[in-house]
């Protein structure tokens, strides 16, 4: 069968989560409930297929992945033109190559101290007292620790020069009207987003007159590529690099805001201790929960038979990580934030939690970012009190999964002996 037929009423539910919870996710966990694993959206003009669950995870991600493509005819292709996310086959293997040995954890280390500047670099600017938006700052703090790791470029004094650009290129990939009609209108991109590649442009120029370094950048100017792969390698690993970072640690805020006693024990941790292991446990249930790269955008090439269904070949098919992750066959109170499910190892099916992908396209990033997290949290609640102003907090489908309107908290300076 191409697709498991739907429930009467289930289009109904599916309408009214989307009207209550004002995001796609309602609907599709409401899909999931009633259908299944395997399920195809019934909208006129976009029918992609969506599977979960970790026998698909395990298909897509690893047995079947050469049945894949991720180059697809859409915004994220037209922006990232010949970056690592959306070129496959050798191509794909050849930018990761060249790519990997900068974000390996071997040299995580080197990055500590200045994650740690990086983030201080930001907190002063923060009064004590005052209502700061945690998603804002920790983009802050995320755009200069990928700018200074992987292009050894310090970008403080450019922020309000670039900070709109990189807002617009994270809006212009972000599901929008053009899932429905690909070739609407889209005014009031070009302007930003060349100030953007100008910029990177600027930057290879920059390195190809100037010193070496140890960088992300150096590996690809000296591996012979072109401007423009360089340029979409950096525009990809901008993008995806520090607004990948930016919903984990804006989500991790949020729920430890929400979570009073979680947060106190965490804050005993990072004061007593070198590492945290709270600390590791919340940034893994965060992920669980609420998965920055929450759904893969794939393209069929030939059928692929799953055990609820088959996808013919040519069709768009999106595997949910959020869904997998939620999943009540899985997890055990699968809806709610409970790090302490592991404090133990895990006991669930390999393949049920995929928050960075998995299998030879795994994310590039994920030890950087995990690190990242670690650091930057740590830091700040060592050096801060912050208070969660309990409002209300929806996640937002964009380029991420990030919490929307924000994640507002009072902030106030420790004095500590």
């Amino acid at each position: 069968m191409a697709s498991k037929s739907i429930p009467a009423g289930t289009g109904r539910a599916a309408l009214s989560a989307l009207i209550k919870e004002g995001s796609p996710l309602g609907p599709l966990k409401v899909m999931a409930k009633h259908v299944g694993r395997f399920f195809q959206i019934p909208i006129p003009g976009f029918r992609p297929f969506v599977v979960f669950g970790p026998e698909s995870n395990r298909k897509v991600l690893v047995t079947e992945r050469d049945n894949l493509f991720w180059r697809n005819t859409d915004p994220v292709t037209d922006l990232l033109g010949r970056g690592v996310l959306v070129t496959d086959g050798a191509e794909h293997d050849h930018y990761r190559e060249l790519m990997e040995p900068p974000l390996h954890p071997s040299r995580l280390p080197f990055y500590s101290q200045m994650m740690i500047e990086q983030t201080d670099r930001v907190s002063s600017t923060w009064k004590d007292g005052e209502v700061v938006d945690m998603l804002v700052e920790s983009r802050k703090i995320a755009l200069l620790i990928i700018m200074q790791t992987l292009f050894s470029k310090d970008v403080w004094d450019d922020l309000p020069r670039i900070w709109e650009p990189v807002l617009k290129a994270i809006k212009f990939i972000s599901p929008g009207m053009w899932i429905l009609w690909r070739n609407l209108p889209r005014p009031g991109y070009k302007k930003p987003l060349k100030v953007l590649d100008d910029y990177l442009y600027y930057i290879i120029a920059d390195r190809r007159m100037g010193t070496f370094e140890q960088d992300l950048l150096q590996h690809l100017v000296d591996a012979g590529l072109t401007d423009k792969v360089i340029r979409d390698q950096m525009l990809t690993m901008l993008i995806a690099g520090h607004d990948t970072s930016t919903a984990l640690l804006a989500w991790t805020f949020a729920l430890l805001g929400q979570h009073p006693e979680i947060h106190a024990g965490v804050v005993q941790e990072v004061d007593t201790m070198d590492r945290s292991p709270l600390l590791d446990q919340v940034i893994k249930e965060s992920l669980r929960l609420y998965p920055p790269i929450h759904i893969g955008n794939r393209r069929v090439a030939e059928e692929m038979k799953f055990s609820q269904g088959t996808v013919p070949a040519g069709e768009r098919m999106f595997y949910s990580i959020y869904l997998t992750h939620r999943d009540p066959a899985i997890w055990e109170n699968a809806e709610q934030f409970c790090p302490e499910r592991f404090s133990r190892g895990r006991k669930t099916p390999p393949f049920s939690y995929v928050p960075f992908g998995g299998g030879p396209r795994s994310c590039i990033g994920a030890a950087f970012g995990q690190a990242e997290a670690r650091i930057v949290m740590a830091r700040l609640l060592r050096t801060h009190t912050l208070e969660f102003t309990n409002h209300k907090i929806h996640p937002h489908m964009g380029a991420t999964l990030e919490p929307r309107p924000g994640v507002r908290m009072r902030v106030k300076r420790r004095e500590r002996d």
